[in-house]
């Protein structure tokens, strides 16, 4: 039996089953949070204790009745579990709720897809929920399953359901390639940012950290800040000025969550690759919440998965101003470097302290290479020996020198900027020198 599904799904009744399989236990707090920013009105929340998934309910027999009549007290349009679900075990539960069905991924889907703003961000979050949807066509179309035969009604061989399997597989194609230019278009840019020799910080973190407020309160710009989850989806980019330091540019970027879909992943590649080639990661965390240590291992988790993990970070504890008796301060590992900053993004006590760590830590990236420098380039070497940033040269047989330098970033860029050249046209210079040589 079969049902027509509402429009409107906002009373919903919410599941969270603790299952024995799970390695780490999903948080019933934050999922209601997740209900709450999707414009949900959970009425009701049903617990319990299983070893492992029921084949065809998800939930034992028992807890399927408790949810039945649940959902008929609260007349609920919507039933949403906690969990990932097949796409039989959904089919199934609606035929016995008669009331739409959503698991996790799904919720989380519905979340970005309210939040998309640029033409990126909604082609990113189109592509994870046709991806996710094209597991889930049956029960849409069960009235339509079989072909239809009789004078007049034979059609072209193929079932709504094929027809509709064929037309997603056709958007799915059209949207990749259309984020395949977004993404050129985006490595395009961070070249260019790497020639005009640009260092760039990524926000990164848990999802309701605190970064758009940060990005807001560093950079002056008026990025959609709000006290809910996934507030941001598409990134958002400024130049800043540093002192001493010279301009870099601040990027802000989509909140992370607790197993967050692998489709999600894949369909803001594009928009994480921000956050995989930046010179450095501001890794926000909400300091104020109990579970900020697990919180840092699943955004670290994410940062794995787009190769990020191995980047300079700098922590960032936000929301001090939550804490009792927490002050403003700057920690350094065993070398002297800054590891963690606290702060209050509300405030902006502390976000000094940030712009020093950033300044220290962008300056402490050290040049060690070895350039070919032409006859015409005396005063680029009498500026490299006045900063005492050379440690070996040798003549070539044309007036040429192979020189070996180190010093620091910060200053081997002032010295070139002095002369009118970024470190690609040093080493474009070099490698011509070399060939001619």
């Amino acid at each position: 039996m079969f049902f027509d599904r509402p429009e409107s799904g906002e009373i919903a009744v919410l599941v969270h089953m603790n299952l024995g399989s799970e390695d780490e236990p999903e948080d019933p707090r934050e999922f209601e949070e997740l209900v709450l920013s999707a414009g949900g009105d959970p009425v009701a929340l049903i617990s319990g204790h299983r070893r492992a998934p029921h084949p065809k309910y998800f939930v034992g027999t028992g807890k399927l009745d408790e949810l039945s009549s649940q959902v008929q007290e609260a007349c609920a349009e919507l039933v949403i579990f906690n969990h990932n679900l097949s796409p039989s075990q959904e089919r199934n539960l609606e035929s016995v709720l008669k009331c739409r069905v959503l698991d996790r991924t799904g919720l989380i889907l519905d979340i970005f897809a309210q939040r998309a703003r640029t033409h990126e961000g909604k082609l990113q979050v189109e592509l994870a929920q046709l991806q996710h949807m094209s597991t889930r066509l049956v029960r849409g179309w069960t009235h339509l399953e079989r072909q239809k035969g009789g004078i007049g009604l034979r059609g072209p061989g193929e079932t709504q359901l094929e027809t509709d399997r064929r037309l997603l597989r056709a958007r799915i194609k059209s949207i990749q390639k259309r984020l395949e230019k977004v993404r050129r278009q985006r490595d395009q840019g961070r070249r260019s940012r790497r020639r005009a020799d640009l260092p760039t910080l990524s926000l990164v973190g848990y999802t309701n950290a605190g970064k758009s407020s940060l990005f807001n309160r560093l950079t002056d710009a008026e990025v959609y800040a709000a006290d809910q989850l996934f507030a941001t989806l598409d990134p958002t980019m400024r130049r800043i000025e540093l002192e001493g330091l010279g301009p870099v540019v601040l990027a802000d970027t989509v909140g992370f969550i607790s197993h967050l879909p692998h489709k999600l992943v894949e369909a803001f590649r594009a928009t994480l690759e921000e956050a995989a080639s930046a010179s450095l990661l501001l890794h926000v965390v909400d300091a104020h919440n109990d579970e900020r240590a697990i919180n840092i291992a699943r955004v670290n988790e994410v940062l794995s998965e787009i190769g990020a993990l191995e980047l300079p970070t700098l922590t960032v504890f936000n929301k001090i101003d939550l804490l009792e008796h927490s002050a403003p301060r700057l920690e350094r590992d065993g070398n002297g470097r800054p590891c963690a900053v606290w702060l209050s993004a509300q405030t902006g006590e502390g976000c000094d302290l940030l712009l020093q760590a950033i300044s220290e830590l962008l300056a402490n990236e050290t040049v060690h290479d070895t350039f070919l420098l032409s006859p015409d380039m005396g005063r680029l070497r009498a500026l490299l020996y006045s900063n005492n940033a050379v440690v070996s040269e040798s003549p070539g047989d044309e007036g040429d020198l192979m020189m070996e330098v180190a010093l620091q970033k910060a200053d081997f860029l002032k010295i070139l900027k002095s002369e009118n050249l970024s470190m690609e046209q040093l080493r474009r210079l070099s490698d011509s020198n070399r060939k001619i040589a």
